[in-house]
């Protein structure tokens, strides 16, 4: 079993079950989340070229700032329209 370390201060980061992963992304909406660090964009911009050049469908969102946990209604609206997602983290 693999434990996740959750940086928010979770209790009890192993009792959590991760989601299972596409095996394929073909015909899946892939969100690409910028966490509002210096550059994120940079990142998601080539990293969403790429995913367009494969024929993915993207949707970008960006969280208000780095330094908190992303709201609850921006993770729901990524889990609503979203198969999958991509956090970016540069500096």
């Amino acid at each position: 079993m693999t434990t996740f370390m959750d940086p928010t201060s979770e209790r009890d980061p192993g009792s959590r079950q991760p989601l299972p992963r596409p095996t394929d992304l073909s015909g899946k909406t892939v969100g690409l989340l910028d966490i509002s660090k210096p550059r994120g964009d940079v990142f998601i911009d080539r990293l969403e070229d790429l995913l367009v050049q494969k024929g993915l469908k993207t949707r970008r969102y960006k969280k208000p700032t780095f330094t908190r946990v992303a709201p609850t209604e921006l993770k729901q609206q990524i889990a609503d329209e979203c198969d999958a997602v991509i956090e970016s983290l540069a500096d």
